[in-house]
């Protein structure tokens, strides 16, 4: 870290202690609505999820899954109604964490902060994982050479760690070119099975209400919400977005109707080309190769190659929007005083350095520590962390939810009911109905395998009450260094 990213980290805070300086920020009005979107919607992983989740939803909804996708949707949007209202009196880079604060008090927020904490690094160890295996898996496939699922985490981890640090400009570039990749190719099988089947793909047969809201809804739902992680990314940024009043609220609902636009219209063409009938047993039988198969079927093995290759990308693009997410998250813990403050240090480009290495470093020893012990990345380090991961990120939207409702109830913001009453709790009683069926179908996203790994589901509030602790022990800590 060089001299001026220390001298400049010791400022932080000062503004509210009363000192002239003024507190340590990134770099402001440097980005866009797309810019913040591309950083939402690559951790999205739009390939990836079309490959790996949606013929987990095939199997338990059917033909249903496409309407799950569009439920999914509507309740991130109406998450996002009263959000992003309040999101004009906060421009932070805290995320959730800062939406806390205001409506439920520092407290509540640290706590909050812990299982934020939790949640993202739990992410980012179960997804580093899958993508080793996948990596290994294409590269065995394409070219005989078998290279250690740990040894390619290790690489792209350092790589990806490398782009965060230098700033967003850089991981900009990266993502800009993956995003379009990954798109063009998705696009390309739909416009393939509809040159080959004709617009009969786009059947309204299978939305019935026992294909939808049958037995597999609940992990449906569960799986199709996991795509939507990325969202708070659009908050998250805000400290760098360009007039974040209209940029926010515009990058969030377009990233909201990207993601459920694209996941509903190639899962309504891949359910149509196979058969509102077959779907579902296709899917049971041959998750991990069918959309790989349509893919040849339809436009021939180029596409099914071009696919897989954009696979294992589009988990690079995910990983390195959650990077610098994440990164941002720490930065404003630092700064705030609940983490250490050399964590809210910096670079010459504006780029939150320290925090992006920090990041980098805890989650290869995390990940050492499982895959060097003989760990499977798949069915143990992928299965455990993205299950307590979802779990955490629900708890977060359920606690922020309740953060919205208090603020406008304490600020007596009446102007608008729906906006300020009616859409929060509505979304506060959609996330408690979430939150129990993330409970009651955890085995499911264990991959079936529980035992040990539900024990993992009390780290959420492990890590809250030791947030609580901290922002008990340590009243100075302050969540709205940068207030717009």
């Amino acid at each position: 870290m060089n001299q001026d990213s220390v001298e400049s980290s010791t400022t932080i805070g000062l503004e509210e202690r009363g000192d002239s300086a003024a507190p340590v920020r990134l770099r402001a009005n440097k980005l866009g609505v797309l810019a913040i979107a591309f950083f939402a919607i690559a951790a999205a992983a739009p390939m990836a999820a079309v490959v790996g989740a949606s013929p987990v939803l095939f199997s338990a909804s059917g033909a249903g899954t496409p309407i799950i996708y569009v439920i999914a949707a509507l309740l991130v949007a109406l998450f996002s109604v009263g959000y992003l209202r309040m999101s004009q009196h906060i421009t932070n880079a805290g995320g959730f964490v800062a939406y806390m604060a205001k409506g439920l008090g520092n407290k509540w927020a640290t706590g909050g902060a812990g299982i934020a904490i939790l949640t993202y690094l739990s992410l980012q160890v179960g997804l580093w994982s899958q993508f080793g295996a996948f990596a290994q898996l294409l590269v065995e496939g394409l070219t005989g050479l078998s290279v250690p699922v740990y040894l390619w985490i290790a690489i792209l981890l350092a790589v990806v760690t490398g782009l965060t640090m230098r700033g967003v400009d850089a991981s900009l570039k990266v993502l800009g070119v993956l995003i379009l990749g990954e798109t063009f190719a998705v696009a390309a099988l739909v416009i393939s099975l509809i040159a080959q089947k004709g617009f009969s793909v786009f059947t309204f047969e299978g939305f019935t209400g026992s294909a939808v809201f049958g037995p597999g809804l609940g992990i449906s739902l569960l799986f199709a919400f996991a795509c939507f992680t990325s969202f708070e990314a659009t908050v998250v940024f805000a400290e760098e977005a360009k007039d974040p009043r209209r940029t926010i609220p515009r990058a969030a609902y377009f990233v909201i109707a990207f993601v459920g636009v694209f996941y509903a219209i190639s899962t309504w063409t891949i359910s149509g080309a196979i058969g509102i009938d077959n779907i579902q047993t296709v899917a049971t039988e041959n998750p991990a190769g069918m959309i790989f198969d349509l893919a040849d079927a339809s436009a021939g093995y180029w596409l099914s190659v071009t696919m897989q290759v954009l696979v294992v990308t589009s988990f690079l693009a995910m990983l390195l929007g959650l990077s610098n997410m994440f990164s941002r998250y720490l930065f404003s813990l630092g700064r705030a005083g609940a983490l250490p403050v050399q964590l809210s240090a910096v670079s010459k480009s504006g780029a939150p350095h320290v925090a992006g290495f920090i990041n980098g470093a805890v989650v290869l020893v995390i990940i050492s520590a499982f895959l060097l012990s003989g760990a499977d990345p798949i069915t143990t380090v992928f299965s455990w962390f993205v299950a307590l991961g979802t779990a955490g990120f629900i708890t977060i939207l359920l606690v922020t939810s309740a953060a919205i409702i208090v603020f406008f109830a304490k600020n007596r913001m009446r102007d608008n009911l729906w906006v300020t009453v009616i859409a929060p709790a509505l979304s506060f009683l959609a996330f408690v109905v979430i939150g129990y069926l993330t409970l009651d179908n955890y085995d499911a996203l264990l991959g079936g395998a529980g035992g040990v790994a539900r024990w993992l589901l009390l780290g959420i509030p492990v890590f809250f009450i030791a947030g609580l602790a901290r922002g008990t022990q340590k009243p100075s800590i302050n969540f709205a260094a940068v207030i717009g």
